[in-house]
């Protein structure tokens, strides 16, 4: 598929089907995230692996409730590396540059799951504290996004998109 293809096709995925999500399809989808840009390549993010049910159950809590993180075959939780990117960049690196990496490499692994057949579905809420017990986080980090993956339990249907004009503002 082309990429532009991609793009469209991609649609998050909330049910997931019980097969397992294979070893090479999850390398591609990590190597993805890896390739993705930082400021000064100082890849200011980390990426946590939770394949037990245990671990996902605990992730799905700390999503308040969020069936999709239960039932996925693995789920990515993306922290920013506040210290790693402060260290170049100072308060812009901690509040910012660490964000922006994170969310950026989150967006690569999503795009490179769709790109293997899996489904995904970007997760924003969540209570911080309690994914960081879940994953043991270091205390220079901070929780970005959970992004359960998995083969689709369902075909989700086309959401509305702004027209290009009504988006791009120029000036």
């Amino acid at each position: 598929m082309q990429f532009p293809e991609l793009i469209k096709a991609r649609k998050s995925v909330r049910t997931f089907s019980k097969k397992e999500v294979e070893e090479e399809k999850l390398s591609a989808i990590l190597e993805a995230a890896n390739s993705a840009p930082s400021a000064g390549n100082l890849q200011a993010y980390e990426i946590y692996l939770v394949t037990s049910d245990a671990g996902k159950s605990a992730l799905a809590k700390a999503t308040y409730g969020q069936p999709s993180v239960a039932s996925a075959g693995v789920v990515l939780v993306f922290s920013a590396n506040e210290k790693r990117s402060s260290s170049k960049y100072d308060a812009r690196g901690k509040e910012l540059y660490c964000i922006q990496d994170a969310t950026i490499a989150c967006a690569y692994a999503q795009l490179a799951a769709a790109d293997q057949g899996l489904g995904s579905v970007w997760v924003g809420k969540f209570d911080e504290k309690e994914i960081a017990k879940v994953v043991r986080t270091s205390p220079d980090e901070k929780i970005v996004a959970v992004l359960p993956i998995g083969y689709p339990g369902e075909k989700p249907k086309a959401t509305p998109r702004r027209k290009i004009e009504d988006l791009v503002h120029w000036e």
